[in-house]
């Protein structure tokens, strides 16, 4: 996990208890990471900057975590993340799916809303297109 997104997590949990079980009952998307993995960094280049500014994005907001250290607080993974980068949906702290590994920008955002639509209240705005980069 980044400082800044560990910084930024600890804040929030530390800020009110009841802040805690609201922030973690909303769903939020992990996405494991690890320094030197070229598909991060695609994911970085080619879907980050535009992630936050989608229905997706604002839907389940970004969280990430190094595949070297344990989950985020207050999080639980189903099993154990083998590859990077990984993308665990989370919901009440708890894994309700994933998307192991980046198959490109064309196939990450139908895979991602495909996702949020079976495991989540996620409904895309219709007849907007994806905000892409």
């Amino acid at each position: 996990m980044s400082a800044f997104n560990a910084l930024a997590l600890a804040a929030m949990l530390m800020a009110s208890p009841a802040l805690t079980a609201t922030a973690l009952a909303e769903p939020m998307l992990v996405m494991v990471e690890q320094p030197g993995c070229v598909y991060c960094e695609r994911w970085d280049h080619e879907i980050g900057p535009a992630y936050p500014k989608t229905d997706e994005g604002k839907f389940a907001p970004l969280l990430r975590a190094d595949l070297r250290e344990a989950p985020p607080e207050g999080i639980t993974y189903a099993r154990r993340v083998l590859f990077t980068p990984t993308f665990v949906l989370i919901e009440n702290g708890q894994e309700q799916a994933r998307i192991e590994g980046y198959p490109g920008e064309d196939f990450f955002w139908p895979l991602l809303t495909k996702l949020l639509e079976d495991h989540t209240d996620f409904n895309p705005a219709s007849g907007t297109d994806t905000v892409k980069n």
